[in-house]
């Protein structure tokens, strides 16, 4: 796409938003940049912008702003409803995002990831196997480097290692990965997609420009998900922990076999005793990840190697910290129930769960069996908590806390040893912190902070 000269708008100053600027200059195009936050907000996005020759919109967008561009480009922040861009899509005016734009660009083969919960995970763990296979990767997306920034650099042998989400895949238009993967979809972000068939429509786009000579990845036990099959022409591969599949990675006995063709003998790949990464929902992540890595080419035997030496990933279900016999587990990144379920799940008893943030349109009460048998105590904190107790009051003991600090300081005067104090908050950090990852940290401190003795 020659963009020489171009007018591009760029909507949105997110991390990808800025990164897309930046790469449309470089590119030659007549960039400008439109955010509704006031200039003080992004006093620090700004200067960078102006240096390179962008200009900058900030307090609103103007409405003539976006008419006399010849592209827009549209941050995954930033919702398709909000009215300029309503406006400009029933124009016809080109309308992308920085996933595609970065696509356009790319050399070499792109893995992407999307799903509901585990995404972070699993795409980490890709792009660690092919690491450790010797293999040219970059790994990008809604994890760590914005898909754009990962264009300079690479060649025909790369593999994008991307993650995806739903909001990133709105915009995309011949974006084709030639392996993807769905590794779930459970009900998220209904506050922006509307309804959960929207929100799983937006899923499966991640297969519609993949053809018969690609592969795409999905879960054998996620109903939603096996609906994807329907809407692909590339070649599917299961993944399941609980029985063999036609093709694809999955659990017999205590082992972890990969089936190549369908009518084929299984490969075994590692017992399942060797994946370093507690829950039964991480041993989908990691059987997504082996049929990823062996479509890529990796052998059983250092696919076994790579995952056996994978560390956890920072905020999800990491361990922090044991003070006093009681054990510290940050899962900021479960941010809607179906992921705090999981997080639950993992630990038998005896544990004190810290829910709450800014609230997502989600049914806090499909916690509630898990709460009951899992939990000695749940404390809430955010914009959420008062959601959260008019779903689950009447059937869960709540401590409201109101903030994280909180929080952590009654956990910590009244867990016992051997008890487990977990956040997994079921919800988004934006009414407190700047991201999960910030929620994460603050937490990590919190906890790290305590005494001993």
């Amino acid at each position: 796409m020659d963009l020489k000269n171009k007018r591009v708008l760029v909507v949105g100053l997110g991390k990808s938003g800025v990164s897309a600027a930046l790469y449309l200059r470089r590119l030659g195009a007549r960039v400008t940049v439109s955010d509704t936050r006031a200039g003080e907000a992004l006093a620090k996005e700004i200067p960078a912008l102006l240096d390179a020759g962008v200009m900058v919109e900030t307090g609103g967008h103007g409405v003539l702003t976006f008419r006399r561009q010849d592209l827009i480009v549209v941050s995954p922040g930033v919702p398709l409803s909000t009215p300029e861009i309503q406006q400009v899509m029933a124009f016809g005016m080109p309308l992308i995002g920085e996933v595609e734009l970065a696509f356009q660009g790319l050399l070499g083969k792109v893995i992407a990831i999307t799903g509901s919960n585990g995404k972070t995970t699993t795409t980490s763990l890709v792009g660690h196997i092919l690491a450790h296979a010797g293999l040219e990767r970059k790994v990008g997306g809604n994890i760590g480097l914005p898909v754009v920034e990962l264009v300079e650099g690479s060649t025909e042998k790369t593999w994008s290692v991307l993650e995806v989400s739903s909001f990133q895949l709105e915009t995309i238009d011949t974006f084709r990965p030639h392996i993807a993967a769905v590794l779930n979809i459970t009900p998220d972000h209904l506050d922006r997609h509307g309804s959960f068939e929207n929100y799983a429509a937006s899923k499966a786009r991640i297969t519609e420009n993949q053809t018969s000579g690609d592969f795409l990845v999905l879960n054998a036990e996620d109903k939603s998900t096996q609906m994807v099959a329907a809407k692909t022409k590339a070649q599917i591969y299961w993944f399941s922990g609980v029985r063999r599949v036609k093709q694809g990675a999955f659990v017999h006995g205590d082992g972890v076999y990969f089936l190549a063709k369908e009518g084929g003998t299984p490969e075994p790949v590692m017992p399942v005793s060797e994946i370093p990464l507690p829950g039964a929902h991480n041993v989908e992540n990691v059987l997504a990840a082996i049929a990823m890595a062996r479509l890529a080419g990796v052998s059983a035997e250092v696919v076994r190697e790579a995952v056996g030496s994978f560390t956890a990933v920072e905020h999800r279900l990491q361990f922090v910290r044991q003070v006093r016999g009681v054990a510290y587990y940050n899962d900021s990144k479960a941010t809607n129930v179906d992921a705090t379920a999981k997080a639950l799940a993992s630990f038998a008893s005896g544990v004190r769960v810290i829910l709450g943030g800014k609230d997502k349109g989600s049914d806090y009460t499909l916690l509630v069996p898990l709460l009951k048998e899992r939990t000695v105590a749940v404390y809430t904190i955010g914009a959420a908590a008062s959601i959260i107790a008019s779903q689950i009051g009447e059937d869960v003991v709540l401590t409201p806390a109101g903030t994280l600090a909180e929080a952590v300081r009654l956990a910590s005067l009244t867990a016992k040893a051997g008890e487990t104090v977990l956040l997994a908050p079921a919800c988004a950090s934006f009414d407190q912190f700047t991201s999960y990852e910030h929620r994460g940290r603050v937490f990590v401190e919190l906890v790290e902070a305590l005494r001993g003795d």
